[in-house]
């Protein structure tokens, strides 16, 4: 019969509401620093031995041995629950934990679909269209279409996008706006709507009929939802041979606006963003701006 390790700590966890998911991670995690501890120490791990020395060096010798600050963290925060089991049973009186530092990573913008990917995601999704043998389907395919298109040119969240009503779309033949009443935090914005969104929803509003009172309501007046937007988008993206979902598109059109020097107060406006810390992300270079960089060099 196998023994399970640290069985108090297993309880302890359990009483806390944990997981399952978590308690077997963090047993794990323990119960290799317990392995490191006895091996550096020559003593068995128990709260009342374990130092702040002990748990920064254990830190050092996982970054010496390649783990990622992610890596390093879920150790540490496996290391900060096992100390604070030792508090709440008094074992010990000072956390050896406290005042540890998490590893740090770079920060990098959010993942977003260069040129090339948001091409081949909507020739996908236009192909489908073209394709379209029934009626239906050439609803369900404009409507996809439309959704991605709306998606890229505006920056709306998923949900936001799903409860736009027909009123919320205003549309002439030069220009147009999306009105999101119920934003983040309760904000209303208007979002300007360029040539390319213009087309896509008036092409949608055409072949939609006149059921529903949400924008993207299907043949029987049902709204779509957000698990079906991103079930729609990875259906596509796996066809496409691009790992979208509807936030990449939402990080794409900030990153394309960024790119296309729009200042970052126009920027947090359109993403509906409260602060411009939150839009400041999008300056930062992403893992495939600096692969471009370093690609320069060559040849």
């Amino acid at each position: 019969m196998t023994t399970i390790p640290f069985p108090e700590f297993q309880n302890w966890l359990a009483n806390q509401d944990r997981a399952e998911k978590t308690i077997h991670g963090y047993l794990a995690d323990i119960k290799v620093f317990s392995a490191w501890f006895e091996q550096i120490n020559g003593d068995e791990l128990t709260p009342l031995r374990l130092t702040p020395t002990d748990i920064r060096e254990y830190r050092t010798w996982l970054h010496e041995r390649k783990s990622k600050p992610a890596t390093i963290n879920r150790h540490l925060a496996a290391i900060r629950a096992y100390s604070r089991w030792g508090l709440d049973s008094r074992q010990i009186s000072a956390d050896p934990v406290r005042g540890i530092r998490p590893a740090q990573s770079q920060k990098m913008a959010p993942k977003w679909l260069d040129r090339r990917q948001q091409r081949d995601l909507l020739n996908t999704a236009e192909r489908a269209l073209n394709a379209a043998q029934t009626e239906t389907a050439r609803m369900l395919a404009q409507r996809d279409l439309t959704v991605i298109v709306v998606l890229l040119q505006t920056g709306l969240r998923v949900g936001e996008l799903c409860d736009l009503a027909l009123a919320d779309v205003i549309i002439s033949p030069r220009k147009g706006k999306i009105i999101v009443r119920q934003g983040k935090g309760e904000r209303q914005r208007d979002v300007p709507l360029n040539q390319d969104a213009r087309e896509a929803l008036s092409a949608w509003l055409e072949i939609r009929g006149e059921e529903g009172e949400l924008l993207f309501s299907g043949q029987r007046g049902e709204g779509i939802t957000v698990s079906g937007v991103h079930r729609r988008l990875a259906e596509l993206g796996r066809v496409a041979r691009v790992d979208v979902h509807a936030h990449t598109l939402r990080h794409t059109f900030a990153k394309n606006l960024i790119n296309a020097g729009v200042t970052l107060e126009k920027v947090a406006s359109l993403l509906g963003h409260s602060s411009l810390n939150t839009t400041r992300i999008y300056t930062t270079p992403g893992e495939r701006d600096l692969e471009d960089a370093v690609d320069r060099l060559a040849g």
